[in-house]
């Protein structure tokens, strides 16, 4: 039950902080953070490998972290200094309310630094087993390894991994266990 009412409470503050960006549109702001991660996903693979990932970012929560961010910190600053601070430079600071973040982007991925207490969380590229993974405190976890040109290995809610074939249907079964759904869409 507390899982459940602090899920709750945590729709009802997006919900609230969206309405709040569509009442006071002067301060939508570029969602640049966001619209980064959602670019960098576009490239990394084929449509498939890219709706994967997609996926995998809503389970681990990084779509939703990322625009908290934004809705939070990211898009005010645009609004009060002019300019967004995750622009395309390859290394950028952010005030937030709390502290300050360095954002590093290099050719395997993303750090992002707490400058106030130096924890550091980073998007990395494994080349030696071609898979991606989210490192934090210490700990890596994957959330998705190319197993061959037609298939890769996705994490699942449960926290193990499942292998998928990189089409359509094996698109659609990653979304049935994302999701823990067992029925068919109507098309």
């Amino acid at each position: 039950m507390f899982i459940i009412m602090k899920k709750s409470h945590f729709s009802l503050a997006i919900a609230i902080a969206l309405a709040c960006t569509l009442t006071f549109s002067s301060c939508i702001g570029s969602f640049a953070l966001t619209n980064k991660v959602l670019n960098w996903n576009k490239q990394i693979g084929s449509k498939f490998v890219n709706e994967l990932v997609f996926v995998a970012f809503w389970i681990l929560p990084v779509y939703e972290i990322t625009g908290i961010a934004d809705v939070l910190v990211i898009n005010s600053i645009e609004f009060w200094s002019g300019s967004n601070p995750v622009s395309a430079n390859n290394t950028k600071i952010i005030d937030g309310k709390d502290a300050k973040y360095l954002v590093k982007q290099d050719s395997k991925g993303y750090t992002i630094t707490n400058l106030s207490d130096n924890t550091e969380m980073r998007f990395a590229f494994d080349e030696t087993d071609n898979s991606w993974s989210i490192e934090a405190n210490g700990e890596s976890h994957k959330f998705m390894t190319f197993v061959d040109d037609n298939h890769v290995k996705m994490i699942t809610p449960a926290g193990d991994f499942q292998t998928f074939e990189l089409s359509q249907a094996g698109v659609y079964a990653y979304q049935q266990v994302a999701t823990g759904s067992n029925f068919a869409y109507a098309k």
